[in-house]
């Protein structure tokens, strides 16, 4: 045990703003009082509790910064930012160590904080000054309750910190059960093995996840609070992070069973409740739409998502992400350039890969794919804008030198691969008018959980079940039935059809490592392999006006490979200020 004095432990609970437009998330109090002043209040004691909030994870923080714009996608082979300055290149190129490593020391300062703000929220709110009658309805037993939402939270951050740091301490409860404040001159726990980290997370929340109303009944006053979904959904990602090759290493198919477990436990409780959570659908059931929908819908109350950070009104998301030859009253940029991998990644509609499938043209790439391709990515020729006051245009990514299309480049924006992030991009008028939107990333969402349990259950041997719960997503799409693969032939498809039906929602930086993506491959070794296959080497399309080669695959304008070192880029190092100060080990590969 080692004697901990980093100022991120024993830091005072930080204040901080909500930027959520929901009413509870809305709660503000300085908690630089006294915490006999706080939680000797009822109304501060709720706002303690809001404050923890701050502390989830958010996969549209990016936006927010001058050196990310972007989703964490633009470190993995999905896109590329085309930003010069952002710091996703530096992940991308391996151009970091344990000295200035900025992801290293953001998450790892960010995420004890919160589990430092949760454990002293836990250890001070009063039952007395709370309440905790059994009434109807989402208050019962109500100190129970906001307890169970800060042990959830506090669980999460400690999910995070295993995703990017893999062995990390626990800081949770003494040998008595309440809750560690470290603070200078304290012990702190050695790094627990993410493996064991991982079950920790899933038995904190079988602990406290049915102290939670699984929906809330009231969700124009709750909408946003962690629920008992949340707490099943967290259970079900964690185990299913453990069974996966990189923590479950001999292929223990016990891991697995007890993931499969996990994600058919939350959809049995789920199938219990009246108000359950499924697949969002338009009202037409349109399968053009219904994904779409899905992330430019008013993200409140959707029956989809289960967890979110916050709900932004911004028009960031547009500014980033819409191509660039939409300017006028608004100018973007579209610095998300999906890459040709995650294209050729969308099967064609009659369920085969593009390789597979003799009807596919790559002179005429984009007819007849899975419609989710269209709902996700802005290509060449496609036709976007409101068209109530004026006819929407035509996608022009042309990038010959004389006569380049509008959409291709303009000052700092533009695309590097042909591309740019339709998902989360509210509709446009061509002359770049648009009001703010409603915008949110969901933390977790019941597609998610088919997923997961698809997944496991793929893995015990249970295919035919397996298939019955990815069929559902592809069904929401008009995607044909999976039915007659086999195990090893599901297998490649599950991980396929998770990687588009997530991609913007930060799970493929995770799933490539916990598949072990990178095993068995390296730059030259990957050349044969279709592009949607190769990890190291990123790829787009030029379009030229000529129609006997319109497009031109190859390698990407900007940015064309990722660098990845076993076991060093598995994870992240813990900042090296903080190995000074605490004597942990480094993180394999990450030694100074």
């Amino acid at each position: 045990m080692k004697i901990y004095k980093s100022a991120i432990f024993a830091a005072a609970l930080l204040t901080f703003g909500a930027t959520s437009c929901d009413s509870y998330l809305d709660k503000e109090v300085d908690l630089t009082l006294q915490s006999e002043m706080v939680f000797g209040d009822y109304d501060m004691t709720r706002g303690a509790l809001a404050k923890l909030y701050e502390y989830l994870p958010d996969a549209f923080q990016g936006y927010s910064d001058t050196q990310f714009r972007l989703s964490q996608d633009c470190m993995t082979d999905n896109a590329i930012d085309f930003w010069g300055v952002a710091r996703y290149h530096s992940i991308m190129d391996d151009a970091y160590d344990a000295t200035n490593h900025w992801f290293s020391s953001h998450y790892w300062n960010n995420d004890y904080r919160g589990i430092r703000a949760c454990n002293q929220f836990i250890a001070n709110a009063k039952e007395s000054v709370v309440g905790n009658a059994e009434k109807k309805g989402d208050d019962n037993k109500l100190y129970d309750r906001w307890i169970a939402e800060a042990r959830v939270i506090r669980a999460l951050l400690h999910f995070e910190l295993i995703g990017y740091f893999g062995d990390i301490p626990i800081v949770a409860d003494d040998e008595n059960g309440n809750p560690i404040i470290l603070s200078p001159g304290m012990t702190i726990p050695d790094r627990t093995p993410a493996a064991d980290a991982l079950q920790w997370v899933a038995d904190e929340m079988d602990k406290y996840k049915d102290n939670l109303p699984f929906r809330y009944q009231n969700e124009d006053e709750n909408w946003g609070r962690v629920n008992g979904a949340a707490a099943y959904a967290l259970k079900s990602r964690a185990l299913l992070y453990k069974a996966s090759p990189l923590h479950n290493p001999t292929g223990d198919k016990a891991l697995w069973t007890a993931a499969a477990k996990a994600a058919t436990d939350f959809l049995a409780k789920n199938a219990t409740i009246s108000n359950p959570y499924r697949l969002h659908t338009t009202s037409a059931n349109d399968p053009e739409e219904n994904y779409y929908a899905i992330f430019t819908s008013n993200p409140v109350m959707s029956n989809e998502y289960i967890l979110s950070r916050s709900v932004w009104t911004t028009l960031n998301l547009v500014y980033f992400n819409a191509p660039c030859g939409f300017s006028g009253a608004i100018s973007n940029t579209g610095y998300c350039n999906p890459t040709q991998n995650l294209v050729d990644a969308y099967e064609t509609k009659n369920g085969l890969p593009i390789d597979q499938d003799p009807s596919y043209d790559p002179q005429n790439p984009y007819a007849n794919r899975d419609p989710r391709l269209a709902q996700t990515i802005f290509y060449h020729d496609m036709v976007w804008g409101d068209g109530d006051e004026a006819r929407p245009l035509d996608m022009n990514h042309v990038s010959d030198d004389e006569g380049q299309g509008v959409d291709y480049a303009r000052g700092n924006g533009g695309t590097c691969t042909g591309y740019y992030c339709k998902k989360y991009v509210h509709n446009i008028r061509y002359d770049g008018t648009i009001g703010n939107q409603r915008v949110a990333c969901p933390i977790f969402r019941f597609g998610e959980i088919l997923l997961n349990a698809a997944e496991a259950l793929n893995e015990v041997g249970q295919t035919s079940e397996a298939i019955q719960y990815i069929d559902q997503l592809r069904a929401r799409v008009g995607m044909p039935s999976y039915a007659g693969k086999s195990q090893d032939q599901l297998r490649e498809r599950l991980q396929n059809e998770r990687r588009i039906e997530l991609c913007f929602e930060d799970h493929r930086f995770y799933d490539c490592r916990r598949w072990k993506l990178f095993e068995g491959q390296t730059l030259d070794s990957e050349k044969n392999l279709p592009y949607y296959k190769q990890l190291y080497h990123l790829y787009g399309v030029t379009i030229h006006k000529s129609d006997a080669t319109k497009y031109v695959y190859g390698e990407s304008e900007k940015y064309s490979r990722q660098t990845f070192t076993a076991p060093k880029n598995y994870f992240f190092p813990i900042p090296f200020s903080e190995i000074q100060r605490i004597g942990l080990t480094q993180t394999p590969g990450w030694e100074l």
